[in-house]
């Protein structure tokens, strides 16, 4: 068992049972490793994309799929709730914590409000699509923006307008309900306490597996992670 796959373990645990993240002296004590060594974690993991650090901070900001800043997309569990950086964490939040939820969001992150119902794991309302707009392979560029773009939509021919509309790049766009499918494979190890990355090459495999090709799916070659 690594330190940062304990460390990053108590990360989702603590935002699984609280809905936020725990803080740095909550993760000493429930790890029981020292101060510092959290801090080195906790820094390698978010230079190895495994969360997302406040800057100049030890704060965590994301831990995928969870946010601890307000987003556009609340995950709600009867009392309990989580704030989702994008659609597919949405889903992830459904893998992790909340296979009955109402996720609340906007359609293109604009005025229009929409309910995802979910009961037993699946989801119960009307199908919506997500639009990808920016290729997977470029998310860790900039992951809050590229999560902001990972967004609902009614319909896939409203997509293009859309992206005219805000100088945004067009990219794939896939039923929620094959996003589900992607989640269950993405998170499903998100709450081991030997957590690791995905490397390129198993990422790609998922992927491939739930029926996602394209640009926006092709990852580099190569033995890093992703």
């Amino acid at each position: 068992m690594s330190v940062d796959g304990r460390v990053h373990y108590e990360v989702i645990r603590g935002f699984v049972a609280d809905g936020y993240p725990p803080d740095l002296d909550a993760l000493a004590r429930k790890t029981g490793i020292p101060h510092d060594e959290v801090v080195a974690s906790l820094r390698r993991l978010h230079e190895q994309h495994g969360l997302v650090l406040h800057p100049d901070s030890t704060a965590i900001w994301v831990a995928p799929p969870f946010s601890s800043s307000p987003t556009g997309a609340w995950v709600a569990s009867g009392a309990r709730g989580w704030w989702a950086p994008c659609a597919w964490c949405a889903m992830g939040i459904v893998v992790l914590a909340a296979p009955e939820a109402t996720i609340h969001v906007r359609i293109g992150g604009e005025s229009k409000p929409a309910e995802i119902v979910v009961r037993g794991g699946e989801i119960a309302s009307e199908d919506l699509f997500v639009h990808f707009s920016i290729p997977a392979r470029d998310a860790w560029n900039n992951v809050v923006h590229y999560c902001a773009t990972v967004l609902p939509f009614e319909r896939v021919e409203d997509v293009a307008q859309w992206c005219t509309r805000h100088a945004l790049p067009q990219g794939d766009v896939v039923p929620l309900t094959r996003v589900l499918v992607l989640a269950r494979e993405w998170y499903r190890r998100h709450l081991d306490i030997d957590w690791r990355k995905w490397t390129l090459a198993e990422a790609q495999a998922i992927f491939d597996k739930v029926g996602l090709r394209g640009d926006t799916w092709r990852l580099p070659g190569g033995q890093g992670i992703f």
